[in-house]
This record gives structure tokens, C-alpha cells and sequence, in this order.
């Protein structure tokens, strides 16, 4: 299932207070949509993994009470406790906890408590792991385990990775590369035995490479060390295209109109350079040039300019020249 239809789902089921499991491989954000979650709703998001505890520790610490001559439980302090507040209790990888530890979240996950500890009303619990077939270290899942959730497996989409690209700001150069060639959003091999792989977590990683500041010469190795030698040399081939590229801002205020360079590459670049450098202070005019310099591209380039723009926020609909746009690509918009 996409990202974005997981978290549609999850976002009602937590509502519900449903405990829900999303299975997935390794790098593709399985923990960045949860956090989205919680800050979307306002919600407390606590990390708890269970591989680094004991099978006692959910438990807590049995201690004499002086005063009424028992013995009790101390509740484990990594547990929320305040009962007026609301978040998501986030039980990320798992399914890397030795059996007795799954086992002792049993209780937890289904009743919601743990010995003398219960969860407070406004928190949902989720967790998270990879697939068996990933070949990471995991735990086969206890099948009493595993029928305390609803389950969902998250799969790789490039929409909704170019939604969140848009969304944090990713270097237009690599929204443009991965849009040119979708292969090289995930080539993860189960199989094989590189270190390196691209993922959407490890191109973000590129992403910072880029901006830091890496000398030119030690730039090829870096971002080979976090999507492969493959990725990094083709990302950095096209890469070299966006100095091929006309002046954005010539376009943005109406100056250039028309596109002489016929290269796929160039105009994938373009368009997606184009949404990048629309700012908020000059958005209204700069949409109507642009939208007027779409009208002499080739249609999927220009329909995916516009579709680009709209995922961003931005109002092309309100345009002007938004009628011409749509009755000049109304054949392909059926």
C-alpha cells in the first residue's frame, strides 16, 4: 500500500485506538509517516524499542511497600503516565526483540496495560519493522503477537516521495533525477551484499551531502556511500544538465517564453527547477509566466509542471491564463 493511503488509514485507526503494524523495507519511512501523524494531530510521539530491553522491563521493579506490607511494581518510566495527555506510543523495529520480549508486549498491545501499568486513554500504539525477506535481523512474529494488529505493508511510491521532496525543501536536482528515472528512488537487494543502496532515507542523506559543502573532487564517493556507486553517477550526470539549463528567473518574470533545447532530461529539469523557484512573494505573477511558458512544451512535461505546482500549494487555477492552459491540453487531461 502507498504512504499516502497508509496514512489515511492509520490516521482514522488510531482514533479508534487500534494497534497497528506496518511492514516494510528498510529506508523507505516508515517511522517518518507515524511522526507526521502524531505532529498532524497534535499528539505526543514516544519511540520505544524494544530490542534493547529485557523481557522484565516492561513490567517495571518489584519494591516493599513499608506502608501497606506488599510487595508492587514500579511502572517503567519510559511508559507515558499523564492521563490527560494523547500521543502514540511507537514500537519501532519490533520484530528485532527476542521472542521473550514480544512476548512480554502482549499484554500491553492488546489491553493496553502491563502488570499494575495501564496506557492512558488518549495514547494508540503502532509498530514497525521489516519483512522477514529483507534479510535483516528479525525475529520470526508470534502468531498471538501478530493477531493483536492490524496489518499493512508499506510500499515504495515516487509520487508520494516527490510530495514529501516538495514539501522539505529536497535540492530540485534530485527531485528532477528521481522523476527522470524512478528505478533509482529504491534498489534495494535483498540478495545482494552492498553496503550502499538507494532508499528514500539515503537520498535525503544525498540531499544533505549536497548542501554541505563536500569538496568537488570527494563528492562522487559521498554520495556513493549513501545510494551506490550506480545512483551516485548517474545522479551526478544529470546533474550536470541543470548547468544546461536556461535562466529560471527569465521565466518566472515572463522575460524568456520559449524553450529551444529539446532534450527530455533538460525539460524534466526545467519543469521541476521552475516549481522549485516559484516564492511566495512574487508567486501570482510568476504563476501566469509560467503557465504561459507551458504552452510550448511537450504536454506530459507541462501537465507534469502543473500537477507539480498543485502538490506544492500553489494556486494555478486561479491564474489567468488558467482556461488557455486547460483547453490547449484538455486532450490529454481525460
Amino acid at each position: 500500500m502507498k504512504a499516502s493511503n497508509i496514512t489515511k488509514v492509520i490516521d482514522k485507526l488510531i482514533d479508534r485506538q487500534l494497534p497497528v503494524f506496518i511492514w516494510g523495507a528498510p529506508g523507505i519511512g516508515k517511522s517518518s509517516i507515524v511522526r507526521q501523524i502524531a505532529e498532524e494531530k497534535e499528539m505526543v510521539f514516544l519511540d520505544l524499542r524494544l530490542s534493547l530491553l529485557d523481557p522484565t522491563d516492561l513490567k517495571g521493579i518489584p519494591f516493599f511497600n513499608a506502608d501497606t506490607q506488599e510487595g508492587v511494581w514500579a511502572k517503567p518510566s519510559f511508559l507515558p503516565s499523564e492521563s490527560d495527555s494523547r500521543g502514540i506510543l511507537f514500537l519501532d523495529e519490533i520484530n528485532t526483540a527476542p521472542p521473550a520480549v514480544q512476548a512480554s508486549a502482549y499484554q500491553l498491545i492488546l489491553d493496553r496495560r502491563v502488570g499494575e501499568y495501564e496506557l492512558p486513554k488518549g495514547w494508540s500504539i503502532v509498530a514497525a519493522g521489516n519483512r522477514e525477506n529483507d534479510r535483516g535481523v528479525v525475529y520470526k512474529m508470534p502468531p498471538p503477537l501478530a493477531n493483536r494488529f492490524v496489518h499493512f505493508e508499506m510500499e515504495v511510491d515516487f509520487e508520494d516521495w516527490k510530495s514529501w521532496a516538495y514539501r522539505n525543501g529536497i535540492d530540485a536536482s534530485l527531485i528532477a533525477f528521481l522523476a527522470y528515472d524512478k528505478s533509482m528512488l529504491f534498489t534495494f537487494d535483498p540478495l545482494s551484499n552492498e553496503k550502499s543502496f538507494a532508499t528514500p532515507r539515503s537520498w535525503e542523506y544525498v540531499d544533505n551531502i549536497i548542501k554541505s559543502g563536500i569538496e568537488k573532487e570527494l563528492i562522487l564517493d559521498s554520495i556513493s556511500g549513501a545510494v551506490g556507486r550506480e545512483a551516485a553517477v548517474g545522479y551526478l550526470s544529470f546533474r550536470k544538465v541543470m548547468n544546461e539549463l536556461p535562466d529560471l528567473s527569465a521565466v518566472l518574470d515572463g522575460t524568456l517564453k520559449e524553450l529551444e533545447e529539446d532534450d527530455p532530461k533538460i525539460m524534466m529539469a526545467l519543469a521541476i527547477g521552475l516549481v522549485n523557484a516559484i516564492k511566495e512573494d512574487q508567486r501570482e505573477k510568476a504563476v501566469e509566466n509560467v503557465l504561459e511558458f507551458s504552452l510550448q512544451l511537450p504536454g506530459e512535461f507541462a501537465i507534469m509542471m502543473v500537477k507539480d505546482m498543485q502538490q506544492s500549494g500553489i494556486d494555478v487555477e486561479g491564474a489567468e491564463n488558467w482556461g488557455e492552459w486547460v483547453r490547449k491540453f484538455a486532450y490529454l487531461l481525460a
